[in-house]
């Protein structure tokens, strides 16, 4: 039997996008391998093994065959990473000054025949090397020696790789360079030996060999520090977590505790300013939070005693005391986390195209490189040219060293990274690449109607009074009277009584009867509330208001009389409301072209009513939740990409159906669970910007693909000298430049993401 185990472990000793593929593949080829991707960017394998026939240590061996180490995550993963990048970064930058410090001199002295040239001046005889040939390629030799010495990596790794028939691109790089040195070490020789008057004459090539280095470490530096940028999402979400906690004793003595040692069931204190420690739930105090930065609701909300509260968020203006409910891994702040880092790690269907090509990239570029060497120098030697060789040779370090299979790894992941990031700002979780991708292809979105487009709980409407009485009469009546009932409604009444006067009044004789309303003695009086059929039964005639109830039916609220002493004195309405936000979202889909339906289990006439409000035409009512999940299949046998938006257990299946599942997050953990995305905040605008994002996400990676592509089929034809019988060549250094500069712009534009606005 299969014992399956799915891991994410941590790669490190990866310098390119084949470096990713090679580890992917050899990992892939393990036996009880089911699943094995590289993300370049996030420098993460996911793997899901069969623990009977493969052991973790086996994994650990190929990819540490490849010259790669594999570690599994940390606690304080995110610190440790941080601060690898910061020191790789830093050991990057040192390098590259020390290579510079060599690379400069050597060029200045190899190009002064070149500037006088330039500048039409006459070189004097002592000032040209070109006339100490031995001195000239002695010097130029000793100063590059050191920038080969400081980048001695980049030849093992890429000699090594090569070997193995894993080319990667330090592969390309050291091939470059050493034949570019190698070349230039014969040709110091031949004039050594030919005292002076050897092949070219002492012209060499040590200089392309310390620039392209130098240029690439500028190149790998600059990518490094703009690729940071793309994880910030992260670190803000970890820095969220304040480091201490206020914790009182049963004797009630207050010690600040470091979070890690914070229980559940703890008593916390937590004072105006300060952010809240874990999760749990409100024991004394009244106060309003700042949930921004988890929910990306903009106002804090009020918080009392028996209210939730959110690990990390912000108290306001209030002393609270409040119990631990979760702690660790299981608060929300660290669900959000895992959520967003699962994603990061994960892969968009349209990344496979560039996996593909950057898989085959360097053994592709290695062929086209010889092929072109060949072609010119069979063409020179034909034409009886004598400087063929070293012409081709610089065709052939061109082509090696322009090609970048970089920038197509880095096109997808990257993107997928600042999309889910910015997502995680705004309060939209958004679980994989796949989830981001398919969201863009939308057509349909299906909205539950309760807690979905509506509050979810029923509120106090209107209040149509008859007689001598005024609204707050008889509202105060009402709620007084409800005060006792545990039904829903009533509980709407005593809610807007108790927000309106903040106390009621004592009733006696309190009776509920069931299916019609409930009956009270208040100030002596007889007190009835329910709905025609107390009123009838109870012979208190209501014949001639029945058409304010028939109009209030019809907007889909729940109308009840109120009858003192026999006389009927108004009606209540109760309702559940539309959320503030979710008429604005309803247009906003539409104006992108969506299609909006309200899928719900409500009656036709309450559904249409509040259909017709939120403005949405297409109405499904009174849907049983089993077929919830059928009705959505049926919209997408017509050919439609489907959106379903549903917050309760009901909604599970049809989440699941769909093309993708979106949950409001104060809903319930199974529909939750089953949706690909997370509106934390329960605002119905949280659609409308997930499939922005989602919008945005995709242009920006079919951008970042097409220059990736564009610049690769330019590039190497030109290094090639497809272009050089009109008189244009591409020196190695140009090369150099263009391939460091490619990865850099793709992160840059990647980076616009990251500040564009979600409204």
């Amino acid at each position: 039997m299969k014992n399956m185990t799915k891991l994410s472990l941590t790669i490190t000793g990866m310098h390119c996008a084949a470096c990713a593929n090679n580890i992917e593949k050899a990992v892939a080829k393990l036996e009880g391998v089911s699943l094995s991707t590289v993300n370049f960017a996030t420098e993460k394998l996911t793997v899901e093994f069969d623990e009977t026939s493969l052991l973790m240590e086996d994994i650990f061996k190929a990819a540490k065959g490849l010259g790669f180490t594999l570690s599994l995550p940390k606690e304080n993963e995110a610190e440790d990473k941080e601060k690898r990048k910061q020191s790789e970064m830093k050991a990057l930058w040192k390098r590259f000054l020390w290579s510079a410090i060599f690379t400069i001199p050597l060029f200045l002295f190899s190009m002064i025949p070149m500037m006088f040239h330039w500048f039409e001046w006459d070189v004097p005889r002592y000032l040209n090397p070109l006339n100490f040939p031995i001195f000239n390629g002695v010097t130029q030799l000793v100063l590059t020696i050191p920038v080969l010495a400081i980048n001695h990596k980049i030849f093992t790794r890429g000699f090594k790789s090569l070997f193995r028939g894993k080319a990667n691109m330090d592969s390309l790089i050291a091939k470059g360079v050493t034949v570019a040195t190698a070349f230039s070490i014969y040709l110091m020789i031949d004039n050594i030996i030919h005292d002076g008057h050897g092949m070219l004459h002492g012209m060499f090539y040590f200089e392309t060999a310390a620039v392209i280095i130098t240029l690439i470490l500028l190149g790998k530096y600059l990518e490094s520090k703009t690729k940071g940028k793309t994880s910030e999402a992260i670190k803000k979400l970890m820095g969220l977590a304040p480091k201490t906690a206020t914790v009182i004793s049963c004797c009630g003595n207050e010690t600040e505790v470091a979070i890690e040692n914070v229980k559940v069931g703890d008593t916390l204190l937590v004072r105006p300013g300060e952010k809240m420690p874990v999760d749990g739930i409100v024991l004394d105090g009244v106060t309003s939070v700042d949930e921004s930065m988890l929910t990306g609701e903009s106002m804090p909300i009020s918080k009392k005693e028996g209210d939730k509260i959110i690990g990390a968020s912000i108290n306001k203006n209030g002393s609270i005391k409040y119990k631990a409910t979760k702690i660790g891994a299981d608060t929300v702040l660290a669900q959000i986390v895992k959520l967003v880092e699962d994603a990061q790690s994960s892969k968009a269907p349209i990344a496979r195209i560039a996996d593909k090509i950057s898989g085959h990239f360097t053994h592709i570029v290695i062929l086209i490189a010889l092929l072109a060497f060949g072609a010119w120098l069979t063409y020179g030697l034909i034409a009886g040219n004598y400087d063929a060789f070293p012409f081709s040779l610089v065709i052939l370090v061109s082509v090696l060293v322009i090609a970048c299979p970089c920038a197509l790894g880095l096109a997808t992941p990257t993107a997928i990274m600042v999309g889910t990031g910015k997502g995680a700002e705004n309060g939209i979780l958004i679980k994989g690449g796949e989830s981001l991708e398919t969201a863009h292809k939308i057509t349909t979105v299906v909205l539950d109607k309760t807690g979905t487009i509506t509050e979810g709980k029923p509120y106090v409407t209107d209040i149509v009074t008859y007689g001598s009485f005024n609204n707050d009469e008889l509202l105060e009546i009402a709620a007084s009277c409800e005060k006792n009932s545990e039904h829903p409604l009533g509980e709407a009444i005593v809610k807007s009584g108790l927000d309106k006067f903040g106390v009621l009044k004592d009733t006696t004789d309190f009776e509920a009867i069931t299916g019609q309303g409930i009956r009270a003695m208040l100030d002596k009086k007889k007190i009835l509330i329910g709905n025609a059929k107390l009123m009838k039964n109870s012979e208190v005639c209501v014949t001639e208001y029945e058409k304010d109830c028939d109009r209030l039916s019809g907007e889909g609220k729940t109308p009840m009389f109120v009858s003192i002493d026999g006389n009927l004195g108004g009606v209540i309405a109760v309702a559940d409301v539309i959320k503030p936000t979710s008429k604005e979202a309803i247009a906003r889909l539409k104006e992108m072209g969506l299609e909006v339906i309200m899928l719900t289990g409500d009656n036709r006439r309450t559904a249409e009513a509040v259909a017709r409000e939120a403005g949405i035409e297409t109405v499904l009512s009174e849907v049983l939740p089993e077929d919830k999940a059928m009705n959505v299949k049926k919209l997408q046998e017509q050919g439609k990409k489907v959106a379903m938006v549903g917050d309760g257990i009901n909604d599970a299946p049809a989440l699941v159906q769909a093309d993708i599942g979106i949950a409001i997050g104060s809903g319930t953990d199974v529909a939750i669970e089953s949706a690909q995305i997370v509106l934390m905040s329960g605002d119905l605008m949280g659609v409308v910007k997930a499939i922005t994002l989602s919008k945005r996400t995709m242009r920006n990676i079919k951008q970042n693909l097409f220059w990736a592509f564009f610049y690769n089929m330019l590039g190497i034809p030109i290094a090639a000298g497809v272009l050089y019988p009109i008189g244009v060549q591409m020196d190695p250094m140009i090369a150099a430049l263009a391939m460091s500069f490619s990865s850099i712009s793709v992160l840059l534009n990647v980076l616009r993401i990251k500040r564009m606005k979600l409204k």
